[in-house]
């Protein structure tokens, strides 16, 4: 194929060109152009880390813009002097009387008769552009999204339950050391601040442990005269064994 294209290119005849010098009428127009654009740059912006374990997942970004551009000419000119000519064509020629008549060309070629003013439409130029550009970014690798959020998730659950752990060292111990202030007599002011860190501890007897108490012990006649006579009966034995 490619010697076919090299053979074709040798035998290819020059070919003339006919230039043409005819003049055509050129029409000529200037104007300016502003082109602004509006770049979102990805980043990872929102990540999650907790304890060490770090994740992210889809981002929505959404940005708004405001953007203004001003145009004006320099030196600014709202109307300019136009001149009309005189294009008066009485004489210059003669008809076949001798009279003067018109030739085709002004008498006074060249003579301002007035200048006219025109406005020349020269104004500031201002455009205020506004809109909202938004982003959204969506990790490819789901499945370490989810081995991360199963992470995080675990990494919760132990600072909850250590959580858990210290309140429960921290009650138990407020609990204790108030039990043995109540023991020893000791405790806050009821009008005191801190009278509510020992307000919800109850000191009660432990199990199987008897609480100080008295018992009252009926009489009846009949253990009265019972007494009596015991006591009959000591003393006569007191005063014989006294000499």
């Amino acid at each position: 194929m490619k010697r076919v294209l090299a053979a074709l290119l040798l035998l290819a005849e020059p070919v003339n060109a006919q230039v043409s010098s005819t003049a055509a009428p050129v029409a000529n127009s200037s104007g300016s152009v502003t082109n602004q654009a509006v770049q979102v740059t990805p980043s990872k912006t929102f990540t999650s880390v907790i304890n060490g374990v770090s994740c992210q997942g889809a981002t929505l970004t959404i940005n708004p813009f405001l953007s203004s551009t001003t145009g004006w000419s320099d030196p600014y000119e709202r109307y300019y002097n136009e001149p009309v000519y005189d294009t008066l064509d009485l004489v210059g020629a003669f008809d076949p009387e001798g009279n003067p008549i018109p030739d085709g060309r002004p008498d006074n070629p060249g003579s301002i008769l007035f200048r006219k003013p025109i406005r020349t439409g020269q104004k500031t130029n201002f455009s205020v552009n506004g809109g909202i550009t938004a982003q959204i970014s969506i990790p490819l690798d789901r499945s370490h999204i989810r081995t991360c959020r199963a992470a995080a998730e675990k990494q919760v659950q132990l600072m909850e339950a250590s959580l858990a752990d210290k309140r429960l060292n921290y009650e138990i111990a407020r609990l204790r050391n108030c039990a043995d202030l109540m023991k020893e007599g000791v405790m806050f002011h009821p009008k005191s601040p801190y009278s509510k860190i020992c307000a919800d501890v109850i000191l009660v007897n432990p199990p199987g442990v008897l609480p100080p108490h008295t018992h009252s012990i009926p009489t009846s006649s009949r253990t009265v005269e019972t007494s009596d006579a015991a006591k009959q009966t000591q003393q006569q034995s007191s005063s014989q064994a006294s000499p």
